[in-house]
Parts: C-alpha cells; structure tokens; sequence
C-alpha cells in the first residue's frame, strides 16, 4: 500500500504563512531560496528529515502557483511512471513533468477524477521525504 508522506500547503507569501504556522502550532519553517520552497517540519525528524515518529509526515510551502493552488498531499510510489500510467487508466490526468528534486528523488503530480491536485514521491533511496 502507497502511502502519504508529504503535504504542501500554498502560499501567496510563505514567510508570512510559515510564521502562521510556527505560532500557531509551533511547526518549525525553513526557507530554501535556491529551491523556491520553504519545508515545513510538523514532527521530530531524523538527521534525513524523516519524522521519527510513526505516522507522522513533513511537508512544505511553496508560493501559490499551478499546480499547486490548495493543499497538497503527497503520495510515496515505487514507479512515478508506473503510478501516473495506473492513474490515466482510471481517468486520472497528469499534471505537467516528473521532476528531479535534489538528489533526493522525483515528483509529480496528478489531477484525480475530482479534480483534486495529488503529489507523487519516488525516492532515490538518500531519505528525505
């Protein structure tokens, strides 16, 4: 079974939302300029990333743009490739390229038949996420 192990919540201006969210509920932001992005740790998390924690997941902040226009959740796969051709079959759509992130792993995203955003993870085995 696939499971969720990531959220992006958008924003207009995610300074302004990751300091929401620190005082709101003391999640720790930290912003990645080089990446456009701010992650977002909900949970203890190991020297990888990953909440120590079972069940808990991490997540981020990117700017508000397509994609990415609500709240994301991210799903872990084996095969992006493999899962997005499952999702099209059942009349999912993708959205735009599978994308390298860092050394970490890939990403992509799909429409459901609800017209809801889904992330995908494929990780290159190094950890985060």
């Amino acid at each position: 079974m696939d499971s969720i192990v990531h959220f992006e919540i958008p924003a207009d201006d995610p300074k302004r939302a990751g300091e929401f969210y620190n005082k709101a509920f003391g999640w720790q932001v930290m912003a990645m300029p080089e990446m456009n992005y701010t992650m977002v740790s909900t949970a203890p998390s190991d020297e990888n990333g990953q909440p120590t924690k079972p069940g808990m997941i991490n997540g981020g902040m990117p700017k508000r743009q397509a994609p990415i226009e609500h709240t994301v959740v991210t799903i872990n796969v084996q095969s992006i490739e493999d899962a997005l051709t499952r999702i099209e079959k059942l009349g999912g759509k993708r959205v735009g390229d599978k994308m390298a992130v860092g050394d970490m792993g890939w990403a992509a995203y799909f429409k459901d038949t609800e017209g809801n955003t889904v992330g995908l993870w494929q990780s290159s085995g190094t950890g985060m996420m």
